[in-house]
């Protein structure tokens, strides 16, 4: 039961990465068909964005009333809905509303699986539940790319990705009494016990500390997404198409390191995890800076995605150990809302200042967000279960 109740999981977070890259994918067709302009497409990233902060900050509170099942279940039918109205679309009115529910949907999943993982799995399984983001993340492009190609289909893209989310939510509503079993001890004790508000878990000893460290990655890796090529093109001299394959090579390293950082994490703990991946990720910045040839920006970028890869899984599976199972969601939700905020600001941020200053300040910008996530999760390692201060 435990082994199938792990593949819906890791199922649930291949449907949460699903969505994630479809309307950069897609957007330049889509502006055509809906009398959009270029920019209008960062007012929908921003409304998805903001929703999912706010839903993250009030997980705790739905997975105290409604356990993990339901909210995974209502959190992915809200994701569902969303694309599937997006296909239906034909005003970007309509895509701003539809970016509500899509941004509460992921916020809520990605909280309640989390905590749900670093509570009752060993952490080999939350470095892995992320690596099925990853290919959520990737296979969504992939189906946009297919239906593009038989003339600019893009409604087809969003309505295929939305059937693939509905089998998930199927899937999902006929697991509920064995998310009940597993939850009913948990439920139960959770019923007796005041639910640690995020005022209360703010004042835990380490967690602002944890919040800093996941704003930073989280921001760092969006960041690095959206303007590497920018800079390998600017910066180093290559092509728009050799550079958006150099930067795949970053992502290739995420999802290659959280699997072996499964393996290792029946060995090494998840303190030494996020100390050594950071300071891996700080080196390969170091090479990324310094003028290099395209072949040792390239590795450079593998090793930065690989280094980086633990950290967030890492931080999250050692919440319940560092500030106490009673507050994990509270914490957890927390975490989760600073990187949705890191996401969403620091790209835009690194954006001026590389506009302003040059492309070549886009990897020390990086360089300095691993540094201080660095301080901010050793700062974090040492803090102690002490409750609420």
């Amino acid at each position: 039961m435990a082994t199938l109740l792990l593949i819906l999981i890791y199922l649930a977070f291949i449907g949460l990465g699903l969505p994630d890259a479809l309307l950069g994918s897609a957007w330049s067709v889509m502006k055509q068909d809906i009398g959009a302009t270029t920019e209008m497409a960062g007012y929908i990233s921003l409304t998805v964005s903001f929703c999912t902060v706010i839903s993250s900050l009030f997980a705790s509170r739905l997975l105290h009333r409604l356990g993990t099942g339901k909210v995974t279940l209502i959190s992915i039918l809200f994701t569902t809905l969303a694309l599937l109205g997006f296909s239906a679309s034909s005003e970007f009115v309509f895509l701003i509303l539809l970016a509500i529910p899509l941004g509460l949907g992921a916020g809520c999943v990605d909280a309640a699986l989390s905590n749900y993982v670093a509570l009752h799995f060993k952490a080999k399984h939350m470095s892995w539940l992320h690596c099925f983001w990853g290919i959520g993340a990737m296979t969504g492009p992939f189906v946009m790319s297919f239906w593009l190609t038989r003339g600019n289909n893009w409604r087809a893209g969003y309505f295929t990705v939305g059937m693939l989310l509905l089998v998930i939510v199927i899937a999902l509503l006929a697991s509920l009494p064995l998310w009940r079993i597993y939850e009913k001890g948990s439920i139960e004790e959770s019923d007796a016990q005041k639910l640690v508000s995020n005022r209360e878990a703010v004042r835990i000893r380490g967690v602002k500390s944890s919040m800093l460290a996941m704003l930073c990655y989280n921001g760092s890796e969006t960041a690095a997404g959206l303007w590497i090529a920018s800079f390998l093109i600017a910066g180093k001299g290559l092509d728009p198409a050799k550079a958006a394959a150099y930067t795949s090579l970053f992502y290739i390293g995420i999802i290659i390191g959280r699997v072996f950082s499964g393996f290792l994490s029946t060995s090494v703990s998840s303190k030494n995890l996020i100390r050594y991946g950071g300071l891996i990720g700080c080196f390969g910045l170091l090479v990324l800076v310094l003028p290099v040839s395209h072949w040792g920006a390239a590795g450079a970028l593998f090793i930065v995605g690989m280094g980086g890869a633990p950290i967030y899984p890492s931080i999250v599976h050692a919440t319940p150990e560092r500030f106490g199972e009673k507050a994990s969601s509270s914490v957890i939700g927390l975490q989760m809302a600073s990187a949705y905020t890191g996401s969403t600001l620091i790209p835009l941020m690194t954006g001026m200042v590389a506009g302003r200053f040059g492309m070549s300040w886009v990897p020390v910008i990086l360089l300095v967000l691993f540094g201080v996530m660095f301080v901010a999760t050793e700062t974090a390692n040492r803090a102690r279960k002490m409750g609420i201060r």
